[in-house]
């Protein structure tokens, strides 16, 4: 995803601006270096996706569970699944890999480290079925490329990125297709409440889901048909988002790749603080799923917005600010690139508040202009829409005017019934007129405003800025564990969430030294 570098309005120091960068870097490489040094159940369920294993036994577990399951009793993880699977069936276990998961299930395989000829035996074969299936990535991202280029994209900045949750896929469908009509140019498939939190991945077609729809390779596949017939039939690339996270993130990643979704959220901390997923877990889970992301093309969407739902949006904008800089490290350290940096931001402070407005504006540009080459995400109002279907109109309106003025490229809808009512369609189609009307008697206002260099906003970015480095340097002091205390202690979103707590843990194993993942070899080698 290409964006145009947002012309600078705040005169941040470049020293500073590197400063908070370095800082963000040292932050993070410890989290970093714990993530190579383990895998996880997801991880090596998502080698076993990519080299084609399908499908779920009657009771509806899903073929790489049970086969990555037998593994860890049998052998451990410790030296990831692809050595014991594939050495199981050159020694004639099973011809494939779904015989084998059967033949696992039911207790009839046996697993084994195997080593010199035989290990190197199984790396091969292991290497080449896992190579089949990121071509097959590889071959979507080709497919979205030429698309876009016949279709072309929506002309105008910034996008209209539109959610539809029915629960039901065969109702989300009708939806989706008449919201790209109606404009939106991002369609955006809730997940399911709860399914995060599920540490498999559902299979086929789903129709009951709770406030959202299942995230399942199928219904990734028929939502995105559906879309290429609406782009079709606009003459504009209509872009699919979904979600990656959770205990099951990498193999959604990697399901995403293969149905050529376009975008994804996937935050470095949001399930850690709002899911109370394991930090461990959820930072090795995260590297694998962001590599795939960057080999498949997708945009990352970071839940920076979610903090402010249970922090103030002003008292904790710094650190808003850091997690972007986090997210961008690790995005950057997996692969990805500043046209896939979705980073998140939110029009979530209080509107009785003086000179709320302001505030929102000088929060956003900043984020803006940390980075200017970003496709930021920028989320409505959520948290103080109190019912009042006018009152809430009016804060859409000036969330858009606050999107359009500091060149917002990835705008989400606000609904005047937020936190009241699921909308109803007709409330969906006054949110699009709202932001059309704000969209079209705006124009490209952003080129006419200058705010004063050293007025109010420019004072406000930099004083968050400011707050955002000292608090890396608090991290930072920590050393190696700085990280995880922060997350700890509740510097994020309020949330405490000490590394030895949450759920998914027992799927954690550290690496052996001849651990093997052929996906994770592929991945880190230049496409």
């Amino acid at each position: 995803m290409s964006t145009t570098a947002f012309r600078r309005h705040l005169d941040l120091d470049p020293t500073t601006v590197r400063k908070a960068r370095t800082l963000a870097r040292r932050a993070g490489r410890p989290i970093v270096t714990l993530a190579k040094a383990h895998t996880t159940v997801s991880v090596e369920r998502a080698v076993l996706r990519l080299a084609g294993l399908q499908g779920a036994d009657p009771d509806g577990t899903p073929w790489v569970n049970r086969l990555v399951d037998a593994v860890r009793n049998g052998v451990g993880l410790e030296h990831g699944a692809a050595l014991p699977v594939w050495d199981a069936m050159a020694r004639g276990a099973a011809d494939d890999l779904p015989g084998l998961a059967q033949k696992a299930a039911a207790g009839s395989v046996s697993f084994r480290i195997p080593e010199g000829a035989a290990a190197r035996k199984a790396a091969r074969s292991a290497r080449r079925a896992t190579a089949a299936g990121v071509r097959k990535i590889d071959t979507r991202r080709r497919e979205r490329d030429r698309l876009i280029a016949r279709l072309g994209d929506p002309p105008q900045r910034p996008w209209i990125y539109l959610i539809v949750a029915t629960g039901d896929i065969y109702e989300d469908i009708p939806q989706a297709q008449a919201a790209a009509r109606e404009g939106a140019d991002i369609v955006a498939v809730i997940r399911s409440t709860g399914q995060s939190l599920l540490d498999y991945v559902p299979e086929g077609a789903t129709r009951e889901g709770f406030a959202g729809t299942y995230a399942t390779q199928e219904n990734f596949r028929l939502m995105r048909t559906a879309l290429d017939e609406v782009s079709r039939e606009l003459r504009r690339y209509v872009r699919l988002t979904n979600y990656a996270s959770g205990l099951c993130m990498p193999e959604i990643a990697t399901l995403a790749g293969l149905e050529r979704l376009d975008m994804m959220l996937n935050d470095s901390m949001y399930g850690i603080l709002f899911r109370d997923i394991n930090p461990i877990r959820t930072f090795v889970d995260q590297r694998f799923s962001r590599q795939v992301h960057a080999r498949a093309g997708i945009v990352i969407n970071t839940g920076e917005d979610n903090y402010l739902t249970t922090a103030d949006a002003v008292e904790h904008a710094h650190t808003v600010t850091v997690s972007q800089l986090l997210n961008e490290y690790f995005a950057k350290e997996a692969g990805l690139v500043d046209g896939q940096l979705g980073l998140g931001h939110a029009f979530e402070i209080d509107p009785a508040r003086p000179e709320s407005f302001r505030l929102e504006l000088a929060h956003a540009l900043l984020a803006r202009e940390l980075f200017p080459k970003a496709p930021l995400k920028w989320m409505p109002p959520t948290r103080h829409m109190n019912g009042d279907v006018f009152r809430g109109y009016l804060l859409d309106a000036f969330f858009n005017l606050a999107g359009v003025l500091t060149g917002q490229q990835i705008l989400l809808v606000g609904m005047m019934t937020e936190a009241v009512v699921t909308p109803w369609l007709s409330d969906r189609d006054l949110a699009l007129q709202n932001v059309r009307y704000v969209l079209n008697a705006c124009g490209n206002l952003h080129e006419d405003f200058r705010p004063a260099p050293d007025g109010f906003l420019a004072q406000r970015a930099r004083q968050v800025l400011a707050e955002a480095i000292d608090l890396l340097e608090r991290i930072c002091a920590h050393g190696s564990g700085g990280l995880l205390d922060a997350i700890a202690d509740g510097t994020f979103g309020l949330m405490r969430r000490p590394a030895d707590g949450g759920r998914g843990l027992d799927g954690v194993a550290a690496k052996a030294p001849a651990y093997y993942n052929p996906a994770a070899e592929i991945l880190e080698e230049a496409p």
